[in-house]
C-alpha cells in the first residue's frame, strides 16, 4: 500500500493511500477535531455526512468535512480545537 504526507496541525504524518481524512487523523492520535458551541469535542459520528461533526480546515477551507474526503499527498488538515 502506498503512504502519502499528510501534514496534521502543521505535522507531517505518513498515512496510507485511500483513506478518508477522518480515518487518517484518527490513526494519527487525533480524537478531537473540533468544538461544539457549548464547548463539547467533535469527532467523526456519522462517517457519512450527514452530521458534520467532522468539520476541519483542509487545504485553507474551512468546514469541509474530514469524513467524506479522501486522503492527498501534501494535504494540510487543521483540526478547529
Amino acid at each position: 500500500m502506498k503512504t502519502l504526507t499528510l501534514h496534521i496541525n502543521g505535522s507531517p504524518r505518513a498515512v496510507p493511500e485511500g483513506i478518508t481524512v477522518a480515518a487518517a487523523l484518527r490513526r494519527s492520535g487525533v480524537a478531537v477535531f473540533g468544538l461544539t458551541a457549548h464547548g463539547g469535542a467533535r469527532d467523526v459520528f456519522c462517517g457519512m455526512g450527514q452530521c458534520q461533526a467532522c468539520r476541519v480546515r483542509i487545504d485553507g477551507q474551512d468546514e469541509s468535512l474530514a469524513c467524506m474526503r479522501l486522503v492527498a499527498d501534501g494535504m494540510r488538515v487543521e483540526t478547529l480545537a
